[in-house]
């Protein structure tokens, strides 16, 4: 359960990366300055964004990841095996809670079915790519 809800998540935001990416949404300045790569000089597509990124900067998102995974930024541990958080709990004070057990099923429910679309979303753009054809809009519309 814990894992479905992390990697929807995940996957919800590369989802709105790759909607933010092809409509040609870009940081300013320099993404790698010592080999000169500017946000604006990244392709859209997704995997020739993946192939223009410099072999350094894939290490750093890597080396990020896993110390994010193996709760090296938190200083009160908060991930799996924590006693007093439930899966996906990682707000603080200010999160949104729900007391009543029906409705934090339900909301519980729809982040896991937005998160399963979202897997799908990005499978589906993965793949349109891989054909030759634009990941959002396959049929040149």
């Amino acid at each position: 359960e814990c894992m479905e809800v992390k990697h929807g998540r995940a996957a919800m935001l590369g989802f709105l990366h790759i909607i933010l990416i092809q409509a040609g949404a870009r940081f300013p300045g320099y993404l790698s300055p010592t080999a000169g790569l500017k946000f604006a000089d990244v392709p859209s597509g997704c995997f020739a964004s993946l192939e223009a990124l410099p072999t350094a900067g894939w290490l750093q998102i890597m080396l990020t990841t896993c110390m994010m995974e193996t709760g090296y930024f938190i200083f009160e541990y908060q991930g799996y095996g924590a006693l007093d958080k439930e899966p996906g709990d990682i707000g603080g004070e200010g999160w949104i809670r729900y007391d009543d057990a029906s409705t934090k099923t339900f909301k519980l429910n729809v982040e896991r079915q937005n998160g399963r679309a979202a897997m799908l979303g990005v499978t589906g753009c993965l793949v349109h790519e891989l054909l030759g054809v634009n990941a959002l809009y396959p049929t040149g519309g």
